[in-house]
């Protein structure tokens, strides 16, 4: 068939592979109208309805509904932009199915309540203005007033939660599990307090203490650790009088027993897990790398704080 020949509907699905049902719904709705009619009165269709029925048939499988197809064909609206606004709303549709299937991977792995499940599932959902305004409160809670000293301002920037756009689905989960945490009134205080240790600290001329006593606890204990020392040994000794002297002097006070009740408490706090697990999920959200875990020199140190503690106080 060629020239002027005219396809009756059945040589044109058979041409296309689209069903005779479909055409004749098509021509019925003005999409790919018939060139002519039989003196019978049955359809004919030129040569340009293959090609119409096949780009018909490609908007619709990038998802396109048939008013759009109809305005596409008719030039009403550009193509170029019906596929902008078509891809911007495939975009949201891919970021909702990321977070869902986000949400029941989390599920699955934690073994969630049904109570649990909503909750991670309407974290998911926040959307950016609600995700900053959660984790503002958090940070406001853990900061208070010091969140205006520019020092300070700084840490809460390095603890604030980013997630991208169209985030990977550990990302998402890592921000559900850190929105959770953040809401967990004991977690806050923890944050809370480590914050005024360091601003009673910074009262004392120790600004950066808190770096300083991660990195000198790293240094001395870390060969302590792969040397096989155990905190209960002598050999440990000196370890600790050198982390409660160093300490000593970053505050200008002696090394005493209340200096090393404090130093306690702080290692002890600096110790939680729940502190670690924070900026663990933080870099699976910002991607970052992950931090390197301080639990076993800090396990360590606070063993053998304690035991030598224990021990003053028994003699």
């Amino acid at each position: 068939m060629d020239g002027d020949t005219l396809y009756s509907i059945g040589d044109l699905a058979r041409r296309t592979g689209v069903t005779v049902k479909t055409i004749r719904f098509y021509s019925d709705c003005g999409i790919v109208a018939p060139t002519d009619r039989s003196p019978a009165g049955y359809r004919r269709y030129g040569k340009d309805a293959v090609a119409r029925l096949d780009f018909v048939r490609t908007l619709r499988d990038l998802g396109l509904d048939l008013p759009t197809i109809r305005k596409v064909i008719d030039r009403e609206l550009p193509l170029c932009d019906v596929a902008e606004a078509h891809a911007e709303a495939l975009d949201v549709q891919i970021r909702i199915l990321r977070l869902r299937r986000a949400v029941l991977t989390a599920v699955a792995k934690r073994g969630c309540t049904p109570e649990e499940m909503s909750l991670m599932h309407k974290l998911a959902r926040l959307s950016e203005t609600e995700r900053q305004r959660l984790v503002g409160d958090f940070l406001d809670a853990a900061f208070g007033r010091l969140g205006a000293d520019p020092a300070f301002a700084g840490i809460a920037r390095t603890m604030t939660p980013e997630l991208p756009c169209n985030p990977e689905t550990e990302q998402v989960q890592a921000w559900v599990e850190l929105a959770e945490l953040t809401q967990d009134p004991d977690f806050r205080r923890l944050v809370r307090g480590l914050v005024e240790d360091q601003a009673a600290e910074r009262t004392r001329d120790a600004t950066g203490l808190h770096r300083d006593l991660a990195a000198t606890v790293c240094g001395q204990v870390a060969p302590a650790l792969a040397a096989g020392i155990q905190p209960a040994s002598s050999q440990a000794d000196a370890i600790v009088s050198t982390l409660t002297v160093h300490y000593a002097r970053l505050l200008g006070r002696p090394d005493d027993a209340e200096l090393r009740a404090q130093l306690l408490s702080r290692l002890e706090s600096m110790n939680d897990p729940r502190r670690e697990r924070y900026f663990r999920l933080l870099a699976v959200i910002n991607g970052w790398h992950a931090p390197e875990s301080l639990a076993p020199v800090l396990d360590w140190s606070v063993q053998a704080l304690r035991i030598r503690i224990r021990i003053r106080v028994q003699r």
